[in-house]
């Protein structure tokens, strides 16, 4: 049995508060319309019926590549609140991720939240580093999942540039901030970066040719989840990172998790150890 720490499940509720909107973030029908993205149809199958067969644990989070998050908060909390009620209500194996407002962050809600039973928070790599809600989560010793934010000014390209150039960019700006400005301030917090991070873990050598510090300082409490890459970009990062700060990951009904191609104890340490480990030791759940 493993566990997958990244995966998006819209319930009806969401959906319809999404089709309630009259601009961006919103849905017609089940065409997903998106400032700086092309439309998008979205199969109303793959979020009503998903296989978990051999998870133990699949963690559902908001999609903020929509915006929502960014909003201001009279327009985020109506689909803030959507989301998270769709979420805990989903029935096992699902848990979920929490979501808050960035445009107006509100520590003291988000608190209210996480102890409804979430895993942790994540946020838009785009969205910056709030110390008053990192520290709502390092008071109660849970994780932060750094997942790719909106595409913004992106127009009149292909379907598949946002996923591989602005959200690989994000993910890269996103992990060396954290490491320079970040974890200074938060030494405790347990993080994990969708999609590797970007492959920002394997520029160290351009790194330390900058001035950036030095090889070999391996964070233990930073993780990279694998979503959107297979055994080459995993393989690499593995030889940067090590192992043990390597989490599985699918974007499902996206993608699907990937094998590592490392053989059987780094597929167990992948699926089952390391996602225990950056949730604390608890199968967390809704």
């Amino acid at each position: 049995m493993s566990i997958d720490v990244h995966q998006h499940v819209w319930t009806p509720a969401f959906a319809d508060a999404l089709r309630g909107r009259a601009v961006p973030p919103r849905l017609d029908g089940w065409t997903l319309l998106l400032d700086g993205e092309p439309p998008y149809q979205v199969d109303p199958a793959v979020h009503e019926h998903r296989d978990t067969t051999g998870l133990e644990l699949a963690l559902v989070s908001l999609s903020s590549p929509l915006g929502i998050e960014s909003l201001p908060p009279e327009e985020a909390w109506p689909l803030l609140d959507a989301y998270h009620e769709g979420a805990l209500a989903l029935p096992p194996p699902f848990g979920a991720w929490a979501a808050t407002c960035h445009s107006a962050p509100d520590p003291d809600r988000l608190a209210a939240d996480l102890d409804r039973g979430f895993a942790g928070l994540q946020i838009p790599a785009t969205a910056g580093f709030d110390d008053t809600l990192l520290k709502v989560l390092t008071d109660r010793d849970l994780p932060l999942f750094v997942h790719p934010g909106p595409a913004a000014g992106q127009r009149d390209v292909p379907g598949w540039w946002p996923p591989v150039v602005p959200y690989v960019q994000q993910m890269h700006a996103a992990w060396h901030r954290f490491h320079a400005e970040v974890r200074p301030r938060h030494p405790g917090l347990r993080v994990c970066f969708a999609l590797l991070a970007g492959l920002a873990p394997l520029h160290s050598e351009r790194l330390i040719a900058r001035g950036g510090g030095g090889r070999g300082r391996v964070d233990p409490g930073c993780y990279v989840e694998t979503s959107s890459y297979g055994p080459r970009a995993i393989d690499a990062v593995v030889r940067e990172l090590g192992v043990d700060v390597v989490v599985n990951g699918s974007d499902a009904p996206y993608g699907t998790a990937p094998d590592p191609g490392l053989g059987e104890a780094a597929a167990h340490a992948v699926t089952v150890t390391n996602p225990r480990r950056l949730l604390g030791g608890k199968e967390s759940r809704t």
